[in-house]
């Protein structure tokens, strides 16, 4: 219960600080920012500081938050500001009377913050340096492994390297030993006899592992290759989008290993079982992830929002609000589409 916790709280914070990002470049250029919400409504409360036009919300979905600029076509709804009265503004101070450089930094600078956060908590996971582990990745079929009851995902307990535990399985061939595994919140003692002649391709107890972890690097080189770690990581994950759009619009169906929000915490819980280390490595992953997303120039997303801000200026006027009020709900409506389908996936595959 704690590491779901944890991980939901990281997951929160990444998607403030996205929102936090839009916050800020709104308010260094002056603009009117109506609202900042901790969670999404229905709300608890809120709070205006003294002398201060912007309102703070906290709210019961603590699922990351919102910004509510004013004159923002695409931001929240009318209807959904807050009960307060606010002071007017000049039309200058509002979000569609701003340039178009000016729309594309605010609406880029979410991006920007992600990208720092996920190069920092990458660069901190190297830093500390993450538990040497070995994990199970395959199970042979009719093995003495496979019989005791050994799993994909098992992580064995006591050993830092494969080799060391490939050298204790060889020591002990044709005796029953006890191998102790962490299997999802579990530890679990195994017996298993390792055999005297394996067949070929095949070790003792007949099972592939997989090592991991690594020692910490100093400051300097864990920054740079953090850095290094988040560019190259951006670029996998362009090709992973592209591959599901292919796969969504060419065969009508959702690409093996895409997960959504039940999923991701899913995977979070499990990555934080094996260690903290790992948890800030993943979370990273995710903001480095929510970096490349937001950039794609679909509507509703910042990179759509930008694209329609560089309509703009190549038109010489604004996009006409009609246009971009049906063109971001469809895209909104299409990315909760493919929410609800990942996330029906997601559960499918819990059960």
């Amino acid at each position: 219960m704690l590491i779901f916790i944890i991980v939901v709280a990281g997951l929160s914070l990444l998607v403030l600080g996205h929102e936090a990002g839009h916050f800020f470049a709104a308010k260094a250029f002056g603009l009117k920012v109506d609202e900042f919400g901790f969670g999404f409504p229905p709300r608890i409360f809120a709070i205006r500081p003294k002398n201060s036009e912007t309102e703070y919300s906290f709210n019961w979905l603590p699922f990351g938050g919102f910004v509510r600029i004013g004159g923002e076509r695409s931001g929240m709804a009318e209807s959904e500001a807050p009960a307060a009265p606010s002071a007017p503004a000049d039309e200058s101070r509002l979000f569609y009377s701003q340039p178009a450089w000016k729309k594309s930094i605010i609406m880029l600078a979410g991006v920007f913050v992600n990208f720092l956060l996920g190069w920092f908590l990458i660069s901190i996971a190297l830093m500390t340096g993450t538990p040497q582990t070995v994990v199970v990745t395959q199970v042979a079929s009719g093995s003495p492994a496979q019989a005791a009851g050994f799993q994909a995902g098992d992580v064995l307990k006591g050993y830092t390297s494969a080799q060391s535990f490939i050298d204790y399985v060889n020591a002990h061939r044709g005796a029953t030993t006890t191998v102790a595994v962490l299997r999802s919140d579990r530890e679990i003692d195994i017996a298993v006899t390792p055999r005297v002649s394996p067949p070929p391709g095949q070790g003792a107890i007949g099972i592939a592992l997989d090592g991991g972890g690594a020692p910490p690097e100093a400051p300097l080189p864990a920054v740079r290759d953090g850095f290094m770690s988040s560019v190259l990581l951006m670029g996998v994950i362009v090709s992973s989008f592209w591959q599901l759009i292919v796969q969504l619009f060419g065969h009508a169906s959702l690409m093996p290993g895409v997960v959504g929000p039940v999923g991701i915490v899913s995977t979070a819980e499990e990555v934080g079982r094996i260690g903290f280390t790992y948890l800030v490595q993943f979370l990273g992953i995710i903001s480095i992830n929510l970096t490349v997303v937001n950039l794609i120039p679909f509507p509703a997303l910042d990179g759509g929002r930008f694209v329609m801000a560089l309509l703009e200026k190549i038109k010489g006027s604004a996009v006409p609000e009609r246009f971009e009020t049906w063109i971001n709900g469809i895209g909104f409506a299409f990315l909760i589409v493919l929410m609800i389908l990942l996330t029906i996936r997601d559960i499918g595959g819990l059960i």
